[in-house]
């Protein structure tokens, strides 16, 4: 991983700084005695996730398996931009995987055996997917852990990159079309967000939908990445969304996963 010191600018330093002392909140620890899961959409690459045939058809009735093996990261990584502003790296997933093609992902995937931690599961997919150098990378902190519709456990990374222009992208063209940047900011405004109702088995959940128009292309970013952006920058930004979070009832979820397996 690399270091800030001397190269990144006196804001990238006092967010590190700041960001190093980031505490849990408090009811956020991890029990596996206890399975939990949300409206939030985990970004998966073929076989990598070793998903079954109950997860692939949107149900999920397996047992939790072992916390390394329903494990996943993803890397937040941000810089300075040209005016000064935060910006977050984003990748549009390739229209040749089976699973969500074209869809807009941070960088990550599932840990594996060789991952110490989940730093180096967050930096090792950013590397296999977007040529990132993990040595350009000064990771900060770790954010609470969002679980997946397929019952992953993702884990956010955030990392700062000093210098923009030391990166040169090089895509896995089997999973990655495209890597673009975008404001943080703007996970935290009304502009270009929008709410969508969805229900998944009688569950009913708030998706929140992001449009990103830099020129002609439109980006949709929603679901597990959407949710993690907006935690972010409430971090970053120490203040919270201009819109409601409708949280969801993980209580009702937990009893629709209940009722399957005893129906299984």
């Amino acid at each position: 991983m690399g270091n800030l010191s001397g190269v990144a600018s006196e804001t990238l330093q006092e967010l590190a700084n700041r960001l190093r002392q980031y505490e849990l909140p408090l009811g956020l620890e991890i029990d596996h005695k206890e399975e939990k899961s949300g409206d939030l959409f985990t970004k998966s690459k073929d076989g990598a996730n070793d998903q079954s045939q109950c997860a692939r058809d949107g149900i999920c009735c397996c047992p939790i398996e072992p916390r390394r093996k329903r494990r996943a990261a993803v890397l937040v990584c941000l810089f300075e931009g040209h005016g000064g502003e935060l910006r977050v790296i984003l990748t549009k997933r390739s229209m040749k995987l089976s699973s969500y093609p074209g869809d807009v992902a941070l960088p990550g995937g599932k840990m594996e055996e060789r991952d110490k931690d989940d730093a180096a599961t967050a930096l090792r997919e950013a590397t296999e997917e977007i040529g990132l150098d993990p040595e350009l990378v000064q990771v900060v902190a770790n954010l609470e852990p969002f679980f997946s519709q397929h019952l992953f456990e993702v884990i956010p990374v955030i990392g700062l990159l000093a210098k923009i222009e030391d990166f040169t992208p090089s895509l896995n063209a089997d999973e990655v079309d495209l890597v673009f940047d975008v404001p943080l900011e703007m996970f935290l405004k009304e502009e270009n967000h929008r709410c969508e109702e969805k229900e998944w088995l009688g569950w009913k959940y708030v998706l929140h939908v992001f449009d990103f128009r830099p020129e002609q292309e439109t980006f949709r970013i929603c679901g597990l990445t959407a949710r993690i952006l907006i935690r972010v920058a409430s971090i970053v930004f120490q203040q919270p969304p201009s819109f409601d979070l409708h949280t969801p009832n993980f209580r009702q979820l937990q009893q629709v996963l209940e009722d399957i397996r005893r129906k299984t």
